[in-house]
């Protein structure tokens, strides 16, 4: 594919800014990304910055009559017309998006009807009101789906973005909806686990991991199933091999930092004693901390425990600065995203970090 790719945030954003401009909203614009890399979910996310409607049709699930509509015979015009859709749009609906997912993957005789809606905004009798914007999403032949080619002709009419998956804006989301810590924790550490399309189909198994998996991995976790089914569950979404190494991980990450003792800890030798010593732990320990994080108390001691990393004693040298520095910045963030900015600027702890900063020349 010749178009340079582009993180999922890049990609909403530049949504965002073509819905705002009434002439570029008249093009249609084609997502191409593998599975569970948050196509749709930006299109929700774009729909709801502008809070217009939103009519997303899953092309792969409904016949060509469902867009065209039905026939029907006019007696008093004494001619066949076409009824449209109730999910299309109507003049009482001047603006919104029309999601068509799975163009690529839909029969080739749906397409021609997604292609007129498309191609000339229009459908049989129906056409798209003017403040509409026709957004598609689909996988290409190499993600490993099934997929029919895209003419010229159509490919000419759209805009294009190849989307692909960036670990620290895959984070940042799944941060903020509240993932479980060790996810977090594996992901960051291992980023090459995000996605194993590639592997995957190399190797022609059924599963692997993807975006959408790991949300699943951590709607598992933070369910009430027991150890045992948690464990099934995951080697089902994710693969054997997948599933290995991740408990491995997260059993390193459980017995190596327990952040409830962290937060009740006194300052000092009694923290100290309790850092984490090992890669995985550490950063099991910074998610862990931000989601413990829900009051001004427990977030102004995180900032502390984080300025007292350098007393951890690892068996191997442990990015300590620079884990410093994510965890203070992701501390400040869902401070001010959670209202507890008092905690952060009446921080000591917070202070002499950036003090340090600006010591060591980075700023503020």
């Amino acid at each position: 594919m010749n178009i340079p790719a582009v993180s999922i945030a890049a990609a909403k954003s530049a949504l965002i800014e073509q819905y705002a401009d009434p002439l570029l909203r008249q093009r249609a614009s084609m997502l191409w990304g593998t599975r569970g890399v948050g196509k749709s979910s930006i299109v929700r996310q774009v729909a709801a910055h502008f809070g217009v409607p939103l009519v997303d049709l899953r092309l792969t699930t409904i016949e060509p009559v469902d867009i065209r509509g039905a026939i029907w015979v006019d007696e008093k015009q004494a001619k066949t017309v076409w009824f449209p859709p109730e999910f299309l749009p109507g003049p009482q609906e001047p603006n919104g998006i029309l999601f068509l997912d799975e163009l690529t993957a839909a029969d080739q005789r749906l397409q021609i009807s997604a292609y007129s809606l498309i191609l000339d905004r229009r459908v049989g009798h129906y056409t798209l009101p003017d403040g509409w914007q026709v957004i598609a999403a689909g996988n290409a032949s190499f993600h490993g789906a099934v997929t029919h080619d895209m003419g010229t002709a159509l490919s000419d009419r759209m805009f294009h973005f190849n989307v692909q998956t960036v670990i620290d804006a895959f984070l940042a989301h799944a941060l903020a909806q509240g993932f479980a810590p060790a996810v977090l924790a594996y992901l960051k550490v291992r980023p090459d686990r995000l996605d194993d399309t590639a592997a995957q189909l190399a190797n022609d198994h059924l599963v692997g991991a993807s975006p959408r998996g790991w949300e699943d991995i951590s709607n598992v976790l933070q369910s009430g199933l027991s150890e045992s089914a948690k464990r099934v569950f995951v080697q089902g979404r994710i693969g054997a091999a997948n599933a290995a190494e991740f408990f491995g991980v997260l059993k390193e990450i459980q017995s190596g930092v327990d952040v409830l003792r962290l937060l009740e800890a006194k300052p000092g030798a009694e923290t100290a004693a309790l850092l984490p010593t090992s890669l995985d732990a550490l950063y099991g320990m910074v998610y862990g901390l931000l989601a413990a994080s829900r009051e001004a108390l427990s977030l102004a001691r995180a900032l502390a425990i984080i300025e007292q990393l350098p007393d951890a004693r690892g068996q191997t040298p442990l990015p300590i600065r620079e884990t410093q520095t994510l965890a203070m910045e992701l501390l400040f963030q869902h401070a001010l995203e959670s209202g507890l900015e008092s905690a952060i600027y009446g921080s000591d702890a917070y202070r002499r970090y950036l003090d340090q900063r600006k010591a060591d020349g980075l700023g503020s």
